[in-house]
């Protein structure tokens, strides 16, 4: 017998519909696990060990000790899957059988987040309660592509080119102001989306941000954000990731 996983998206809804079928499963073998970030993975693995009787896979401390939110373990005889929530978890806890509770109510907050979206070129500032977008500005601005030539030309055209840079994002970072201060108090997380490098540069120039470093979310893979990807991250924020094992017989 052999573990074979799959790996899965779901937003809120039908996560939420997942949730449900988990918890009227009945298996009395079953656990559940809530592991909350910044564990090591012989911390998981001692945690696991003392709590569940079943043999899991190789990977699971590897993936709930890398990612940024933390894992939740449902694992027994008719059930074995990994929930990688979209926010953190608090808490170290375990249940004997199935117990969604703590994650349904999770998922059913509904937090405030301030998202910034960033290409150089372009950007799209937004705040969702939920997954309803309250508030959106998006923009481009000019940033000419790199010069691919030598010379003193070249020379001449980057320093124009970084003045646009800093020019472009120090607008970015007016107008992120103008859309996140009236909610500053109130924002549970904020949502970079972008190349690292760009939101990198942004966050430095930009000391705003600064007071929003304790609540960030893993950085989104996004193209050049506009509206329609803004509101398409909006729900991909509030989207969970979940590694499912079955049995295959060989």
């Amino acid at each position: 017998m052999t573990l074979i996983s799959t790996k899965f998206f779901l937003r809120r809804s039908k996560m939420l519909e997942f949730l449900n079928e988990i918890k009227q499963t009945p298996d009395p073998s079953s656990i559940t696990a809530h592991i909350p970030p910044g564990f090591s993975e012989p911390e998981i693995e001692d945690l696991l060990h003392n709590c569940c009787a079943h043999s899991l896979p190789d990977e699971f401390s590897q993936i709930a000790s890398r990612v940024k939110n933390g894992a939740v373990l449902f694992w027994g005889d008719t059930r074995k899957c990994i929930v990688l929530p979209p926010f953190p978890l608090s808490e170290k806890t375990t249940f004997d059988g199935y117990v969604t509770e703590p994650l349904y109510r999770l998922l059913t907050s509904d937090y405030i987040i301030g998202l910034v979206l960033v290409h150089l070129g372009a950007y799209a500032v937004g705040i969702c309660q939920g997954e309803k977008l309250i508030a959106s500005k998006v923009g481009t601005g000019l940033v000419h592509g790199r010069h691919k030539k030598g010379g003193s030309s070249q020379h001449r055209f980057q320093r124009r080119r970084e003045n646009q840079i800093r020019e472009f994002l120090d607008r970015v970072c007016l107008h992120l102001q103008e859309q996140l201060e009236p909610h500053r108090q109130l924002l549970n997380y904020i949502a970079y989306g972008g190349p690292r490098q760009t939101v990198l540069q942004l966050q430095k120039r930009c000391p705003f941000l600064q007071s929003f470093e304790d609540r960030v979310l893993p950085l989104l893979d996004v193209p050049s954000p506009g509206q329609r990807i803004l509101e398409t991250a909006v729900v991909r924020i509030w989207s969970s990731c979940i590694i499912d094992w079955h049995e295959e017989y060989r």
